[in-house]
């Protein structure tokens, strides 16, 4: 919206002569211009001289009014095109940009591109490192696991645990709490190195911790579950997979007859889930099945199914 006003220019207080006449006087107009309708405008104008003049009285008015018209229309338009003009020399003048070499360019792709595979390589190392974080892992030579703090090994009846301590480390200084199902080492006056629960209980009176040669601490613990592999030391640790376990065939020896022959038979087994083949259990079950089949010709075993 505009606002346009007309004042008059000469002093209010100057008192008007002899030879002025009241038509020559000026007079103040106010009116609002709406861009959507500027003819209703033109028309307020247009009222006002004539009220306030003699505009009208003129016989060649239209005429008149019309040649304005035509008159401001033809100035716009020239305004118009001299801005186009000035526009399009502007452009003309407008600095070209300089080629870059082909060489530059080749540089260029072959440096993003390289860029692009290191992002690419480094984003399938971390998704390797999240899965190796998700999924067990497989067990060290001790059948446990090394840690960033410490390491761990098993055989059916035990745990040992190794934990590296600052060399000249006396026993004094060793804060070792051992508990059925819990487990706690480190230095005292320090956070402990482990602090957590057991895999599975113990039988404390068979457990105990030595330091060997001022620089490591050795934990033993007797597994009150003899029948029974490990997955992880405590709780929340990195878990390990017990089907990879491999016993020490030296020892087997060493067991009673019992205890020897479920060792053989795990290790059996894990050896026939590794090679998708039937387990000692199942194979047992297929051998009844069999039996049974052949005492009975006369059933239909056709859809018959292992559980």
């Amino acid at each position: 919206m505009a606002i346009l006003s007309d004042y008059e220019e000469e002093d209010q207080n100057q008192k008007p002569t002899k030879a002025s006449s009241s038509s020559s006087v000026t007079k103040p107009f106010t009116a609002v211009l709406d861009p959507s309708n500027p003819l209703k405008f033109l028309e307020k104008a247009l009222e006002f001289a004539a009220l306030e003049s003699n505009l009208f009285k003129s016989e060649s008015v239209v005429k008149d009014v019309n040649s304005l018209v035509g008159a401001v229309k033809e100035k716009f338009e020239a305004e118009e095109r001299r801005k186009k003009k000035e526009a399009v020399e502007g452009n003309g003048k407008a600095e070209v940009p300089k080629a870059v070499p082909v060489k530059e360019q080749v540089k260029k792709v072959a440096k993003e591109e390289e860029k692009n595979t290191e992002v690419k390589d480094e984003e399938k190392n971390t998704e390797a490192k999240d899965e190796e974080k998700k999924g067990p892992k497989a067990p060290n030579k001790a059948n446990g696991l090394d840690l960033d703090k410490y390491s761990w090994g098993q055989s059916l009846q035990e745990v040992t645990i190794n934990i590296p301590v600052p060399p000249g480390t006396k026993s004094r200084l060793i804060a070792c709490e051992i508990k059925k199902n819990h487990l706690k080492v480190g230095l005292k006056g320090q956070p402990p190195i482990i602090d957590g629960e057991l895999f599975q209980s113990v039988k404390v009176d068979d457990c105990f911790w030595s330091l060997e040669d001022q620089k490591s601490v050795s934990v033993l613990l007797t597994k009150n579950n003899q029948m029974e592999w490990w997955k992880c030391l405590v709780k929340g640790d990195a878990e390990i997979d017990t089907q990879k376990v491999e016993p020490e065939n030296s020892k087997l020896s060493d067991l009673d007859p019992e205890t020897r022959s479920t060792v053989e038979k795990m290790m059996f087994d894990q050896r026939q889930k590794s090679m998708g083949l039937p387990t000692s259990e199942e194979m047992q079950k297929q051998e009844i099945l069999k039996k049974f089949m052949a005492e009975h010709p006369e059933m239909d075993f056709s859809n018959a199914k292992m559980c």
